[in-house]
């Protein structure tokens, strides 16, 4: 099981980036519009499988194998993998005990060391890991979106629009839709299997 701990510290697009997309230039609909760009990454990472912006996860598994790969990626960093003994009481597993692969999507982790004790039956262990694309640091700042592609952006600009106009379900014939294919089209190319 897999379960986002930290959510992005910013959004791929800024407020001002979908206002201008959508072009609205009065702030009446703002929070709307900010509740549009959340959606839109929920959705365009969970049909790529990836993560876009710096976030948190932990990965629970019920042994130690000799190769994990971690979901969500690319992989940014492995911060801790923690176990529990039998008895429940936590340990954290020495960076030693372990080698990181974040050049491969997904990125995996090497168990070289795996304690040699009994663990608690249910999920006994813990990696918790950084997950997005790489921000860039100029002049002291950091832009967390920079290093999310443009295609991405693009699939979400396109999805805010459909949704900002279309505030019902829309329907093609009898055929309800709620995404337009080229939303999509754009996400396919990269999507994690």
């Amino acid at each position: 099981m897999v379960r986002l701990v930290i959510p992005p510290l910013a959004e791929p697009l800024s407020l001002e980036e979908a206002k201008m997309h959508l072009r609205v230039e009065y702030d009446d609909e703002d929070a709307m519009i900010q509740s549009l760009i959340r959606a839109a990454r929920e959705y365009c990472e969970n049909f790529q499988r990836r993560a876009y912006v710096s976030q948190v996860w932990e990965l629970y598994l019920d042994t130690f194998p000799a190769q994990i790969e971690l979901p969500r990626p690319p992989l940014l960093s492995v911060e801790a993998i923690t176990y529990r003994d039998a008895k429940g009481e936590q340990h954290t597993l020495s960076p030693d005990a372990y080698i990181i692969d974040a050049a491969t999507e997904p990125g995996r982790v090497f168990i070289t060391s795996a304690p040699k004790i009994a663990l608690f039956p249910a999920s006994p262990v813990t990696i918790r890991f950084v997950a997005g694309y790489e921000p860039v640091i100029t002049d002291g700042n950091t832009d967390y979106a920079a290093g999310v592609p443009d295609a991405v952006k693009q699939a979400m600009r396109l999805l805010i629009g459909h949704w900002y106009e279309n505030r019902e379900a829309v329907t093609i014939g009898q055929m309800p839709t709620a995404v337009p294919f080229s939303v999509e089209a754009l996400l396919w190319q990269d999507r994690v299997f």
